[in-house]
């Protein structure tokens, strides 16, 4: 059975890196703008996880979207196993924050991405 994904949280990109954080693993396709790699101090950016660019681009963080975008977004998890089992390797060894460069720190797809690890294990 694949391991449980509790130890994960979910930051900004932008935000200051922690000692907390753990493996700091980026899940957006693009990267952010801005933002230099010594900055952002990434242990992985795994852009394979990250949603489609059509899903990405007819979402646009918006509320509304949000149920239907997490719906069709863990539809595509489903066909990344490769993708989720380095993030489960990750896990596996501690703690990992999923960043993410979107504003909207409520409704993105990290913060999909960690709802749907949470549920699956």
């Amino acid at each position: 059975m694949g391991l449980i994904m509790t130890d994960l949280q979910v930051k900004r990109v932008y935000d200051p890196p922690d000692p907390s954080d753990g493996a700091r693993v980026l899940v957006d396709r693009l990267w952010p703008r801005g933002l230099t790699k010594e900055k952002a101090k990434l242990d992985l950016w795994l852009r394979e996880i990250a949603p489609s660019d059509d899903l990405r681009k007819r979402f646009r963080h918006e509320p509304e979207l949000w149920e239907e975008f997490q719906r069709h977004y863990h539809d595509e998890l489903r066909g990344r196993a490769e993708a989720v089992g380095q993030l489960k390797q990750l896990a596996a060894k501690g703690r990992v924050t999923l960043l993410y460069a979107a504003q909207n720190q409520t409704y993105n797809n990290a913060v999909a991405l960690a709802n749907w690890l949470r549920k699956r294990g």
